[in-house]
This record gives C-alpha cells, structure tokens and sequence, in this order.
C-alpha cells in the first residue's frame, strides 16, 4: 500500500509498505477520506507529541476490508469511522474515566499508523459505524466529538452569549455546536474576510475582523479555536465577571501564554482547556446523521494522497479560499 511516511520534521514523502495485518481483536479499513488537521500540521513542522518516523491522519473514515478473529461489531464492507485515541483502560486516569489522559495513551495518526494511506488498522473499541453517511462526512467525526466535549467541559447554558477567536473549521464547528446548546448571541472574530463571511453564513450573530472590535467584559463564555498565544492571552479582556474562558485551539509544543493575572482575579473567571475527546464519537454521528451539524460547505478541497503537503501549505499559508482540505487516499497523481 501507499502511505504518506513523516520520517522527520518538515520531511514527508510517499512511500510503499506492506499491507498492515490485523491482529485479534483489530479492524482494517480501506481509508476513503481523511482530513488534514491542525495537528497534522503541528506533526509535519515538529511541535506536537509522538515521534518519527509516523503516519499521520487521525480524521478518516472508510471501509472495513479485514477483521481481526475475535472482531464481533464489525463485518468486511460495513463503513466506518475511527475514534483515534487509544486508552489502556487499566491506568489510574482510565480506571477514574479519565480515558482521555490515559498514562499510556496512544493515538492512531499520532503515535500509531494513521489513516494518510491507502489502508490502516485500528483496535476494534475504536471505531464506530457511520451508516449510510458519506466518507467525507465520516472524517469529521473525530473533530466534531473533540468540539463536543469541550462545549460541555465549557458548562455553555442557554441564552449564554460567547465570542469565538478564529473561524477556520474547527471554529465553524464550535459555533454550529455551540448554537445548538442554546447560546442566543455568538460574536465570532475572524481577520480572513472569506472565513469572516463564511461564519456569517453559518449563524455568527456578529463578525468582527479583529479582537480591538469586541466588546471587553461581555460574553459568558469565551472560546480561543486559533492556537495562537497572542490570541489567548487575549482572552480574559472579553469575559464577563464570573465568566469563563475556553482554550480549545492546539498551540505550538513548548509555547509561552501571557495572561493578566489581576484579571483573571479579579473577574473570578474559570479558565478551562480541552483535550481530544471522551466517548463522544456517537454523539458525532448522531449530529451528522441528523444533518444538525453540516459539514458538507466546509470542504474547500479534495487532493489525492501525494498532494498531502501540498494541502498542508494552502492552510499555512490561507491560499484559495482554503477551509478544510480533504485527503482522497485511493487517488495518487
């Protein structure tokens, strides 16, 4: 099979490898799409967790071509998506449902194979039927339960009103989200004017292009889904007293954040981040499969797989429009 292999920072190629065999109780599946990640990203330029040489792709979905022996939910054909990180189920944080800080923790695209290939096997306790929904659907089932469960670790009731820094996919989901937990005003800020109008388009009751056009002292909730330490350290001047403060987006490994430490005193503000996800696959695919949360206009590109750092920069550098970039693994150039 063809696979993108990160053998070092900043150096991907497409490579050949054997077909992965799964083991007893594992899946292996015919990747049809994945989604290029911020994380990927954070991978390829040596600034997130796990070491190389590696795979990436945690966003996939595709079909099981292979089952393990003791595999029982899954048959050959049924269509799947992956929930990529991989718990012991045996650590102190698993033991007290803390999967998610799992001292042992694995993730497929991370740490494991992923799913930028042709094919990939994971364990079957991580992946979860899609139905009749669409490939392309299925690989925003990883983003989407991370989207989930920070809005409900953010504790946002209805009527709230929250302001969102940054409206690149994962913010576009934050709002959709977000609006169905019943917020009744969401300011999003957005200096790309595309991404600006598209926020309109999704339900944003305001869009501002930069921070200094929000109102300091306003939101119940304010959710950072840029990354950027300049922009969350931001973060406290828009939170009303007694508010709370979301840091959702991935920041560089070993970035500084500033924060006024008197302010966040004395608003009394609740200052929360969010990692991955916890059991929040089904919630996803019941989201998508409702068509409450529309994933569909957020695709701006479909590349074959050796297009993958080609994709890469589009996103780092906001060309054409760029949203969320789509990697077609069975289509090579």
């Amino acid at each position: 099979m063809k696979a993108i292999k990160i053998e070092r920072p900043n150096q991907a190629t497409v490579v050949d490898l054997p077909m992965p065999e799964p083991g007893p109780r594992d899946v292996r599946i015919r990747v049809m799409a994945s989604g290029i990640c911020g994380t990927d990203i954070h991978i390829l330029r040596g600034e997130y967790l796990g070491a190389y040489p590696v795979i990436p792709g945690h966003e996939f979905s595709g079909v099981v071509e292979a089952t393990g022996a003791d595999v029982t939910r899954f048959a050959v054909g049924d269509r799947v998506a992956v929930e990529p990180n991989i718990a012991c189920d045996n650590c102190v944080n698993c033991l007290n449902n803390r999967q998610n800080f799992c001292l042992n923790w694995q993730a497929v695209g991370v740490t494991l194979p992923g799913g930028m290939a042709e094919t990939v096997v994971a364990p079957e306790k991580a992946v979860f039927s899609i139905g009749d929904l669409s490939f392309e659907s299925g690989a925003f089932v990883e983003p989407l339960s991370c989207v989930i469960h920070g809005v409900q670790r953010a504790g946002i009731r209805l009527a709230d009103r929250v302001a969102i820094l940054g409206a690149g996919p994962i913010g576009i989901l934050l709002l959709q989200v977000i609006k169905l937990q019943g917020a009744v005003h969401v300011s999003v800020v957005e200096k790309t004017p595309a991404r600006a109008d598209f926020a309109t388009a999704q339900g944003a009751n305001r869009v501002c292009y930069t921070l200094d056009a929000l109102e300091k002292d306003s939101f119940d909730v304010v959710v950072d889904a840029t990354g950027a330490p300049p922009v969350m350290g931001r973060t406290s001047d828009f939170a009303r007293k007694g508010g709370a403060i979301l840091l959702f987006g991935v920041p560089p490994a070993g970035a500084k954040l500033s924060l006024d430490a008197f302010t966040i005193f004395e608003k009394g503000l609740t200052l929360l981040s969010s990692f991955t996800s916890v059991r929040n696959s089904y919630q996803a695919i019941a989201l998508l499969q409702s068509q409450s949360i529309n994933v569909a206009n957020l695709i701006s590109h479909r590349l074959p797989l050796d297009a993958f750092e080609h994709g890469i920069t589009l996103i780092e550098k906001g060309l054409e429009k760029v949203k969320k970039i789509i990697i077609l693994p069975q289509q090579i150039t």
